[in-house]
This record gives C-alpha cells, sequence and structure tokens, in this order.
C-alpha cells in the first residue's frame, strides 16, 4: 500500500511539474535562466511583459520548485533552481522540432 501511494505522490508532483511548464511565457523564461542567471528586470524587459506578469510567473515556477529569486535591495536575481531543467527545456524543443517536422501538431 505504501508503494502506491509515492507512485501516487510522484505523479501528483511530475503534473504539477507539468503545469508549471505549461505556459509559453514560463517555458521561454526557463530557457533564458538555463542560459544564464538574471535580474528580473532583465527578464521583464527581454520578454515585454509587465512587472506583476512576471511576478505572477516566477511564483508559478518557484512553487513548483524550478526557480530560485535572491532579493538584492529593490532588485530580484533569479535562477534555475534544478541543474536538469536546463535537460528538460532542450529536450521539449527537441520534441517539438521533430513533431514539427513530421508534420504532427500538439492537440489541444
Amino acid at each position: 500500500m505504501k508503494r502506491k501511494n509515492s507512485d501516487q505522490e510522484n505523479y501528483e508532483l511530475q503534473a504539477r511539474i507539468c503545469k508549471a511548464l505549461a505556459n509559453p511565457v514560463r517555458l521561454h523564461l526557463i530557457e533564458m535562466l538555463g542560459k544564464k542567471e538574471r535580474w528580473a528586470s532583465e527578464l521583464q524587459q527581454s520578454l515585454g511583459i509587465s512587472k506583476a506578469n512576471l511576478s505572477q510567473h516566477l511564483s508559478v515556477l518557484r512553487a513548483a520548485g524550478m526557480v530560485s529569486t535572491q532579493r538584492d535591495g529593490k532588485q530580484i536575481y533569479c535562477g534555475i533552481a534544478l541543474p536538469q531543467l536546463k535537460q528538460a527545456s532542450l529536450l521539449l524543443k527537441s520534441l517539438t522540432r521533430e513533431a514539427s517536422r513530421s508534420g504532427r501538431r500538439a492537440m489541444a
């Protein structure tokens, strides 16, 4: 019975991670942060979104344990909390390229 509960907990955690990644802005954030850590203001400017919108996206990613933030006065410095996230981002890019090449589209 313990194994079943453990499996269920793992599936629920996987679903939370997938939900956190199920947004184009957050995927872009992960890609940018995978290349280097950045100031929140730099992310906001690069993405062309409001400060409030960036804050919401970062909050979702922090809650999923994917992004870490560090405050320096009024500035916030952001980075990837899970090194495997870089690999996952590359895998997603590879999957979408392959699906695009073979003429398949993801179902909505």
